[in-house]
């Protein structure tokens, strides 16, 4: 079976982060036998360029995927009306969310090609039910609408010692035992961007978290459009010394590492679908404090953590302060078990088994 990924984003030596999440999609079909060849362009001419290279190299493939509708979207449907080849789409924007609204801003024609393209769809892929919900909003019609996960690296699911035992260990080497022991980790992982991520409204809510204690320390991982802003921010906020860590951008596996090092992960978004940092937390047993935002409560039940409504400062703090007394009695096996659907086998095997479904009903 060919399975050609039509996508606009892509890591590429430019941007090596740039749609990771396709990348993690094609991988695990790559892992159940199926042939993928991806074509992503931001442009019209090298995404044509690119087909016809593709169609000489290779020939045409039995399924498109379509990762996100833009000028690819008309690709798609242009290759079902001329070849017959059907396309499903994995759809991850958030435009579509009420809460974000760019899809609302853009031209009427625009809004109605979109919804075409989805409903021309064989079936349509969406990462969260929210977004199917806020698709179905904007005039997305399409009657076979499915949910699919994003993928998370295996190396998340790598067994981590336990908390009790890195104690007795620090302790019995006479080391200081920093966040292993009398302060926990609170960590947080993001892009810095401050519309969607809400990193000002964690670093108000943990400010007033410090007035009453300072057995914990926050960790903040990555960067992004907002990040001097942020780091700004926090210096206006005036913690005490040592209270934050600025990590910087990690590779993927050091964000393992932190995740495993962590009591607590913490995302305050004000929108979001899926955030793969919220799988990665599950797979790693982490419990977490979210907002209720999105497809975020689809993600995390009462048993994996506590969520706030977005923009709640002060329910934010409260959920942080009560964390910090109750995450060690969190079962830390039930989370990394509900991280479990986001292996590349689990979604790997999804995917195949739409694919051959899609070309068996032809």
């Amino acid at each position: 079976m060919k399975v050609l990924y039509l996508t606009p984003w892509y890591p590429s030596k430019e941007d090596a982060m740039a749609g990771l999440f396709v990348q993690k999609h094609v991988d695990s079909v790559r892992n159940q036998g199926v042939d993928v060849r991806v074509l992503h362009s931001q442009t019209w001419g090298g995404l044509l360029r690119g087909w016809q290279q593709l169609k000489r190299e290779w020939g045409l493939p039995d399924v498109v995927q379509l990762n996100v509708i833009q000028k690819q979207g008309v690709l798609a449907l242009w290759l079902k009306r001329k070849y017959k080849i059907p396309y499903i789409i994995i759809e991850h924007w958030s435009g579509y969310l009420p809460e974000n609204g760019q899809l609302m801003q853009m031209p009427a024609y625009k809004r109605r090609l979109y919804a075409r393209i989805a409903n021309k769809a064989s079936v349509l892929l969406c990462v969260s039910n929210r977004l199917a919900d806020a698709m179905r909003q904007c005039g997305v019609t399409n009657t076979d609408c499915r949910k699919i996960n994003n993928v998370v690296d295996e190396f998340f699911y790598d067994k981590v010692e336990s908390r009790k035992s890195k104690v007795e260990r620090s302790s019995a080497l006479g080391s200081a035992i920093n966040s292993v022991g009398s302060k926990k980790t609170l960590l947080h992982v993001s892009c810095f961007d401050e519309r969607a991520k809400n990193v000002k409204g964690l670093l108000r809510a943990a400010r007033m978290l410090a007035y009453r204690r300072l057995d914990w320390q926050l960790v903040l991982v990555g960067t992004g459009v907002d990040y001097q802003e942020v780091r700004a921010y926090a210096d206006e906020l005036t913690f005490p010394e040592g209270l934050l860590q600025w990590r910087g951008v990690l590779p993927p596996r050091q964000v393992a590492e932190e995740l495993a090092q962590a009591d607590i992960f913490v995302l305050p978004s004000n929108y979001e679908n899926a955030p793969v940092v919220i799988s990665e937390s599950l797979a790693r047993g982490v419990p977490i404090i979210s907002t209720r935002a999105g497809g975020i409560p689809e993600m995390v039940s009462s048993e994996c953590g506590i969520l706030v409504p977005p923009r709640d400062d002060q329910a934010l703090t409260e959920a942080m302060a009560t964390m910090l007394d109750h995450c060690s009695e969190y079962n830390r096996d039930t989370i990394r078990q509900a991280g479990q659907q986001y292996s590349y086998q689990a979604v790997g095997s999804q995917l195949a088994n739409i694919y051959r479904e899609v070309c068996t009903t032809l």
